[in-house]
């Protein structure tokens, strides 16, 4: 379950992302915490809020006929998500890790966007980010191989988590499986290559840790 964190507070949080109008324009959102595998919101239910990660990590997932998994994609801290062209979400959402969102009422944010030239903009840039991502996600999925996928997916989680060279993924392999539309013994392997090849090690018992040795080498790995 979550709990409030602000329920009771008089105090004014800070916008969400990059919106610093929206303080201006007296929007309140609101702070609630969930546990490690608990929903955030589910699919085809109504999408009255949009969210941010404050700390911690979710996945968006749907579940197909089959029973398999289709991760869509990973939010990290500060990552903004929820936000939907129709009246109810496209995906489920799940806290990877315990997690801290901020969110704030869809109906609330809209009705600055009409107000404010910035907040409009804001939200734009979000929703062609989105789209860009989905696109990239698509030609992932059908044009490259196994290998570039897990290559892929390395670079991204570079860009958004490194610090010191060292990858600390909150997400377990499964969980990148079904993101990138492998099996998880495909993963492990295309790992154990890259790390084979001098290009990754890894730290920790559940090697999550992933320790980035030729940055370049792996750059030229995604075609």
């Amino acid at each position: 379950m979550f709990v409030n964190l602000n329920a009771h507070s008089g105090s004014r949080l800070r916008a969400l992302g990059e919106l610093g109008e929206l303080s201006r324009a007296r929007v309140i959102p609101s702070e609630f915490k969930y546990s490690k595998g608990t929903e955030i919101y589910g699919e085809a239910e109504p999408a009255d809020y949009v969210y941010q990660v404050v700390d911690g990590a979710v996945r968006i997932y749907k579940l197909l006929s089959d029973g398999r998994r289709q991760i869509g994609a990973f939010h990290l801290v500060g990552d903004i998500f929820g936000l939907e062209n129709r009246a109810v979400h496209r995906f489920t959402a799940e806290a990877i890790v315990d997690t801290t969102v901020r969110l704030m009422r869809r109906s609330s944010l809209e009705n600055v966007a009409e107000r404010d030239a910035f907040v409009a903009l804001d939200l734009l840039t979000m929703t062609t980010s989105n789209l860009q991502h989905a696109e990239d996600h698509m030609l992932l999925l059908a044009r490259k191989t196994s290998l570039e996928r897990v290559v892929t997916f390395l670079l991204e989680m570079d860009r958004r988590l490194t610090a010191a060279n060292v990858i600390a993924l909150p997400m377990c392999r499964r969980d990148i499986a079904d993101y990138l539309g492998l099996t998880l013994e495909t993963v492990s392997r295309a790992l154990s290559h890259l790390r084979g090849m001098g290009i990754l090690g890894f730290l920790g018992r559940t090697q999550r840790e992933i320790v980035l040795l030729d940055r370049a080498r792996l750059a030229e790995l995604d075609l």
